[in-house]
């Protein structure tokens, strides 16, 4: 079956031709605030028949563009962890509307942190300041008292690490201590090189931990854990017969200039474009493996990005940072 990895739904609406609109079951909307750099872009799949067309289930997909993000510029950060936290605050007042951003939430961290480009989640987990425990040592009602969010986080690990499925961690902490909410923080997989670390995706759909780079495991959603569960995402890596693929056109435009290799050319140009993506993957993958690509300066990018996001989350939870 073709597929180019992505976990982003921005991306597999784009895979359609036209503007999307195309597309029974889903819907399209794109907008940004006045002034802002920061660039929205809501995809809802609203059925089964969507879900089955995008592949990914029925939910909203949020997405924050900002290119500039991959800069150093502390102000724009601060721009994206303002817009971030608006966002998150009003996905979780849908997804608990009793207490809304008040709720209990409970941070899961995917990935690894010995491994840079899957670092992201353990990173921001570790940038928040967690209150929960003070229930235990104040009293129930301490952090409402002092306008304070109900947070916990856990960074479970992976399974080469741990043994277990991340789901399988997840749901007996869960169970333990009862979140109303869970937001699991992971980096994703893209299929552009411009989304790469300048992409952030808000779901209420949950998460499937590794399905971007065909790593399949349990996923983290409602269904599986028994609360809402929200997932918060950047994507670090793409795949190299991704990026190749997106070459495609330029290579037959080179290929048709010269007599010796036009007919090469005109066959690649005449395959779908599935069979040009089967076409390099059989090229590439025997010389290399299913190789995936990052930014030769991931360590910083995902350093910024986490301080990033964990200040969205604060700003989601605190209301006076509004």
């Amino acid at each position: 079956m073709f597929e180019i990895r992505t976990d982003l739904a921005l991306e597999e609406r784009e895979s359609f031709e036209g503007d999307g609109g195309e597309i029974h079951g889903v819907s399209l909307r794109e907008w940004h605030q006045k002034n802002s750099r920061v660039r929205m872009t809501e995809v809802v799949i609203r059925n089964e028949e969507g879900a089955q067309a995008m592949g990914k289930p029925v939910g909203v997909y949020l997405t924050l563009s900002a290119p500039d993000m991959a800069g150093r510029g502390g102000g724009f950060h601060e721009e994206v962890a303002k817009e971030l936290g608006r966002q998150l605050r009003m996905l979780l007042n849908r997804m608990c509307p009793q207490q809304g951003a008040q709720c209990s939430l409970l941070v899961v961290g995917l990935g690894n942190m010995q491994v840079t480009p899957d670092s992201l989640g353990p990173r921001v987990v570790d940038g928040l300041r967690m209150t929960r425990h003070f229930l235990a040592e104040y009293g129930d009602d301490y952090c409402e008292k002092n306008g304070l969010p109900v947070l916990s986080g856990i960074v479970p690990g992976v399974m080469a690490q741990t043994g277990m499925e991340t789901a399988e961690i997840v749901r007996g902490i869960v169970e333990q201590t009862k979140p109303d909410v869970v937001l699991a923080v992971d980096a994703l997989a893209a299929r552009s090189v411009q989304r790469l670390a300048t992409t952030i995706q808000l779901t209420d759909t949950g998460i499937r931990p590794g399905s971007g780079v065909g790593n399949h495991r349990q996923g983290l959603t409602r269904e599986s854990l028994g609360v809402p569960v929200a997932a918060l995402g950047i994507p670090t890596v793409t795949g190299a017969a991704a990026i190749v693929h997106g070459t495609v056109k330029a290579l037959i435009r080179t290929l048709k200039l010269h007599e010796g290799t036009a007919g090469y050319g005109k066959y690649v140009e005449d395959l779908e474009p599935e069979g040009q993506y089967e076409l390099i993957r059989e090229l590439l993958e025997p010389e290399f493996g299913p190789m995936y690509v990052t930014p030769q300066d991931i360590d910083e990018r995902v350093k910024s990005l986490s301080l990033t996001v964990s200040e969205g989350i604060r700003r989601a939870l605190y209301r006076e940072r509004q």
